[in-house]
């Protein structure tokens, strides 16, 4: 009886448009932003920080980025993980290069840097697109890890390869390095994952989301009523990149601390995201968020069921866990292919009718 707009009167067009136009829906939204703000970085442990909220939101950050690209823009691609490493190898060698500059500075450069590899690998885009592109944005993906892998110059001359993040600091505390608080990596992560949440959202509410959205439904029409297909499409391979290059650099410097190119940002890592992204609702800033906490959830549920309850071997219940999440994707695109974001949209229509159908 409460979730409906029977009341909730607007007044002038800003507040008609606003992202969340009934009440409940914005004092819903305040309080995740106050428990997430204000209670949950005086309570996290190592644990929920390693395992659950900081690879949540750095994933939420990448399948962000991918879903402005695909859902949005209607451009496939499979090199996300090769943009990760771009992002992460970026901030690696500004971090040892300038270590005098702040290290968020150097994680938006990383991102910027990556948006320059997305536009110069988007450029295809132009002659191509549909599966050509996804097998010639696929091959960016082997090209990049191959590159970082064979180039000692990314890595510093290594004996082992390996990518090492320094201790870097803000205002005191350690953001990066053996000596991170879960707190301090948690309030890095969650801080930048607002901001992108919401520079994507109002980008994809303006004039170049309807551009985006405009070449994805028929990019021939679009061309007819004034879009500039060039644009718009290296645009969203830009703006794609930049924020999956900035997850890149948050995987390596915050959450991982030491990477090796193969392992980290491998073919595996672009279908993982593009899972997250499928599963979670093209085309949307919520199904970003609830793909990727499906995704990033679901193992360390089953782990901690199979595992802690049941009493398995690990090495079994990794298997099983596999074949569980594979079911699990395929059953769930066969009942809901619109994904998470559409299940909540449904809810919401509902919640508004109840209790009186008709």
């Amino acid at each position: 009886m409460i979730y409906r707009e029977a009341g909730d009167f607007k007044t002038s067009y800003r507040a008609d448009g606003q992202t969340f136009p009934i009440r409940l829906e914005r004092w819903g939204y305040y309080t995740v932003l106050a428990v997430a703000f204000g209670i949950i970085p005086f309570v996290i442990n190592d644990y929920w920080a390693n395992a659950v909220l900081v690879p949540f939101l750095i994933y939420a950050i990448a399948a962000l980025g991918l879903n402005i690209l695909t859902g949005y823009a209607g451009q496939v691609s499979l090199g996300t993980g090769g943009f990760m490493a771009v992002g992460a190898y970026a901030v690696y060698k500004l971090m040892t290069s300038f270590p005098g500059v702040s290290i968020l500075i150097h994680i938006l450069l990383a991102g910027g840097i990556t948006a320059g590899v997305g536009v110069l690998f988007g450029l295809p885009s132009l002659r191509i697109k549909g599966f050509y592109l996804a097998v010639a944005t696929l091959a960016a993906q082997f090209f990049l890890v191959w590159l970082f892998n064979k180039v000692p110059w990314f890595y510093n001359y290594s004996a082992s390869g390996q990518i090492t993040a320094p201790t870097r600091e803000i205002l005191g505390f350690a953001v990066t390095g053996p000596t991170t608080s879960a707190p301090a990596k948690y309030l890095v992560c969650l801080v930048l994952a607002f901001l992108l949440a919401w520079v994507a959202r109002n980008l994809t509410r303006g004039s170049i989301g309807r551009k985006w959205m405009a070449i994805r439904d028929m990019d021939i029409a679009a061309e007819i009523i004034g879009v500039d297909p060039l644009r718009a499409k290296l645009s969203a391979f830009a703006v794609s990149s930049f924020f999956i290059g900035i997850a890149g650099a948050l995987l390596f410097a915050v959450y991982l601390g030491a990477a090796e190119v193969g392992e980290a940002f491998g073919i595996n890592k672009s279908f993982l995201v593009l899972f997250m992204i499928i599963i979670g609702g093209l085309g949307s800033i919520f199904g970003s968020f609830a793909g990727a906490a499906f995704m990033v959830l679901l193992p360390v549920l089953l782990k901690n069921v199979l595992v802690g309850n049941l009493g398995w071997p690990t090495d079994l219940a990794a298997h099983i866990e596999l074949m569980i999440v594979g079911a699990l994707i395929v059953t769930f695109l066969i009942v809901e292919p619109h994904g998470l974001a559409r299940l909540w949209r449904l809810t919401k229509e509902k919640l508004r009718l109840w209790p009186f159908p008709h």
